[in-house]
């Protein structure tokens, strides 16, 4: 391949070219590789890699199809036969015995009523709108388990984080009470007691690593194992993507209660279809007879079904369809009223986790952290190990409540910004400071 530098032409091989453009590529691989994950990365790639959700979009595809069939007529019937054949005598089973022996075939189409062809189409109508809302409805509650798992990993290494933060001075802590032994103002019970906090602390760490190790074990799960878990940062958990306003008003579009309007027009679909149970079906026949040496014979007739009886057979239909209706707008606002209660909870959760979250990154955690330095250095100055054995226990019990209190504010957090759909659900909306 040559180009025009100037007025010279230089010439490069391919080769070289496709060396050369491979060469940058990698590096881009590489990077997209190293990229940290985060929440909403996590919860986009589970969407298109969870089989339920793929398994749920294959019953919708069933649904479609099985809809294309609904309402149309069955399949005609072929018939064939001979009448009025000699059965006895000499000229038993001739066909061509007696004048009267006819060769029959025909065609029988039934048709159904147009109110049970149309109901039928309905309930299938019904039948894949259900299946629809069901994909949204399994893709929201993927979104929201990758989230929740992405959130106890992030959590647990938070807590790891606040713990590793305290190795430097649990380190100093032992290093003075050697120190003082060797001078002589210490004592071989402070040496022991300094280093078996150490191990202590060292101890809860492990214990932590467990943990994340099972977090990420659970990511896995909806991400895949060759996804990089080092986490981003976290999203804003002081902010909603919907307002609490918002939710507490749209508890029908939310995952928990988006099938049951579907549900419910499939019921009333139903109910039509099996009050259409008590309309006739009509069938249309047609037969072309065959008589040796004799003319030709044609049939047609039409045939209708006769509900006579309609007590023990249609009306039961209808009265367990009704049954079937009611039953689900019963259990459709016991479930509204489940919903109702757990956005009401789970937005009071959030809130009160989010005043939490605020006083221990404001007063708790420098209090114990200011009452651990003080102690150690009263210490140094002579003072007793003790004030800084406890305060230290505080402060490690108060940074891991701190990483707990992170855990359920983003879990809390979570429950709410995966109720409603993507395509529904606006953006930033800040919280109020009193919710509504």
């Amino acid at each position: 391949m040559c180009f025009l530098l100037g007025r010279r032409r230089l010439c490069v091989p391919r080769l070289l070219i496709a060396l050369a453009a491979a060469l940058l590529v990698l590096p881009l691989y590489a990077t997209a590789s190293d990229t940290p994950l985060s929440l909403d990365a996590a919860t986009q790639l589970a969407a298109q890699r969870a089989p339920q959700i793929q398994a749920q979009i294959l019953q919708a595809q069933a649904a479609r199809h099985d809809a294309v069939r609904a309402g149309r007529l069955p399949d005609p019937q072929l018939t064939a036969g001979i009448n009025n054949l000699t059965a006895t005598g000499a000229e038993a089973f001739n066909a061509a015995a007696d004048s009267m022996t006819l060769r029959s075939i025909g065609l029988m189409q039934v048709i159904p009523s147009s109110a049970k062809r149309h109901a039928e189409k309905t309930v299938a109508q019904a039948t894949v709108q259900l299946n629809a809302t069901e994909v949204t409805q399994v893709r929201l509650a993927v979104k929201q388990a990758t989230a929740d798992a992405w959130v106890r990993l992030w959590a647990a290494q938070a807590e790891r984080q606040q713990l590793e933060a305290l190795n430097e001075q649990f380190a100093l802590a032992v290093k003075l009470a050697r120190a003082k032994l060797r001078g002589g103002t210490g004592s071989a019970t402070d040496v022991l007691a300094a280093q078996s906090a150490a191990v202590q602390l060292a101890n809860r760490i492990t214990a932590v690593d467990a943990e994340i190790a099972a977090a990420q074990a659970a990511l896995q799960r909806w991400v895949g194992d060759d996804v990089n878990q080092t986490l981003a940062a976290a999203p804003d958990f002081s902010s909603l993507p919907v307002s609490p306003a918002e939710l507490q008003r749209n508890l029908n579009q939310q995952g928990p209660l988006l099938d049951w309007s579907a549900r419910e027009d499939q019921a009333q679909a139903k109910l039509d279809l099996a009050k259409a149970g008590k309309r006739p079906n009509w069938s249309v026949g047609v037969v072309y007879g065959d008589r040796i040496h004799r003319p030709d014979m044609l049939g047609i007739e039409v045939g209708v079904s006769l509900p006579l009886f309609p007590g023990n057979r249609q009306d039961q239909d209808i009265s367990a369809r009704y049954a079937d209706r009611s039953a689900i707008a019963d259990a459709h606002e016991n479930a509204l009223r489940a919903q109702r209660a757990a956005v009401a909870a789970d937005l009071a959760e959030w809130q009160g986790d989010s005043k939490q979250i605020t006083t221990y990154r404001d007063q708790l955690l420098p209090l114990v952290a200011d009452r651990s330095r003080t102690a150690l250095a009263g210490y140094r100055a002579g003072g007793s190990l003790e004030p800084w054995l406890e305060a230290r226990r505080d402060e490690i019990d108060t940074r891991v409540a701190y990483a707990k209190a992170l855990a359920a504010w983003g879990e809390a957090w979570t429950r709410l910004a995966y109720l409603l759909p993507d395509e529904s659900a606006p953006r930033a909306i800040r919280l109020p400071e009193d919710l509504p």
